[in-house]
């Protein structure tokens, strides 16, 4: 279960220069804490100091305290350091109630935070959103508060976030079948700035949705254009579009252990001409084209040395299929080569796969591959 932002590239910073930040399950299991503090001793602990997975031990100040006969509540709000994240900022609410003798710790899920529609996610349908990590991070919390004051650890802890429906449209948790509001996440506690984890989290749980929901054909897109043109030729529903972006390596990596019949894979040319020369992550910053071998695929396909030499000093992949026009079938035999790249990284895998190569319009410019539809 995840949720990701459309990532944007740090402002000169180096990445070792950026702060870290809080993850949500990390600022519920502090809330969640110091509540629970509260109502045992009367006392908020502030700031409210916790233990994460890798033993670091993070204070976080209180925005919010409120304390009653039979349960008290604490809000915090999220820091995620330099990272572009939607939730930065929030404000991570838990109340704490006494629950009734013998049911143990309920986790429940309070205004702006999800509940799961969908089956595949790790947490079963109907519950709230709150993945597995945080719930043992505040469990343990809560199971060491109880064994000190010798009592039974009989809670409900309620998670809520104000503003966390609005945020969720901006996070891909509607797709996933997470309604009502953002997830409570987090592995490490800890966020890295402009870490790619979370993204490719999100499409790991995205095929688990299509596999659960016994979908026999997914999308993988690099953008909404290619997206948008893939999905008025198939209609799509929500459950059969991954969101890949650019992380093709993650989603066909993640297929080949856990496969789905039928693989479309649509995007750009220039993002589709770095798969083809063999890079599984297209980001600019991350890969690029490589103008020399694109002029040697076109040189091949028979293009006059003229335009050629054109190619190796285009500034981009459109430009170059743009000198090409219509004297070669560049396109198609990117495509192509993309398809061969997607079938190697599938290692044998039980998928058949296409290619499709749209302009920025979303106009059809080359299609590979034969699909079991």
């Amino acid at each position: 279960m995840s949720e990701v932002k459309r990532v944007q590239k740090p402002d000169k910073k180096d990445a070792n220069q950026l702060k870290r930040g809080w993850t949500t399950g990390a600022c519920a299991t502090a809330a969640t804490k110091a509540a629970l503090t509260a109502l045992l001793t009367g006392d908020f602990p502030d700031p409210v100091t916790i233990t994460l997975p890798k033993g670091e031990t993070p204070a976080f100040p209180l925005c919010t305290e409120k304390l009653a006969k039979n349960f008290a509540q604490v809000g915090i709000v999220k820091d995620a350091g330099d990272d572009p994240d939607v939730t930065h900022g929030a404000t991570i609410i838990s109340h704490v109630a006494r629950g009734q003798k013998g049911t143990g710790i309920i986790f429940k899920a309070g205004k702006g935070v999800g509940t799961v529609t969908k089956a595949g996610l790790p947490i079963g349908i109907g519950q709230a959103a709150i993945n597995p990590i945080p719930r043992k991070l505040m469990t343990a919390e809560v199971e060491y508060l109880c064994a000190d004051n010798n009592i039974a650890p009989d809670f409900e802890i309620t998670i809520s976030v104000p503003n966390g429906d609005e945020m969720a449209k901006h996070t891909w948790n509607p797709r996933l079948g997470i309604l009502g509001g953002i997830s409570i996440l987090g592995t490490t506690g800890i966020v890295h700035p402009f870490s790619c984890s979370a993204w490719i989290n999100s499409i790991h749980s995205g095929i688990d949705v299509s596999r659960a929901a016994n979908i026999s054909h997914v999308l993988g897109a690099t953008g909404s254009t290619s997206e948008k043109a893939a999905q008025d030729i198939y209609n799509f529903n929500d459950e059969a579009m991954l969101d890949m972006g650019d992380f093709v390596g993650g989603l066909l990596k993640y297929l080949r252990a856990n496969p789905i019949p039928n693989l479309t894979l649509a995007g750009g040319f220039g993002k589709f001409t770095k798969l083809a020369n063999g890079a599984l992550d297209l980001h600019s910053g991350r890969s690029q084209v490589d103008l020399d071998w694109l002029a040697d695929i076109a040189s091949n396909l028979g293009l006059g040395k003229s335009d050629v030499a054109k190619i190796r000093i285009a500034n981009t992949a459109l430009e170059a299929l743009q000198i090409t026009g219509n004297q070669v079938p560049l396109a198609a035999q990117i495509a192509n080569l993309a398809h061969i790249q997607a079938v190697k990284t599938l290692n044998g895998a039980h998928i058949n796969v296409e290619v499709i190569i749209f302009d920025r319009n979303g106009k059809l410019l080359a299609r590979v591959g034969k699909l079991d539809v």
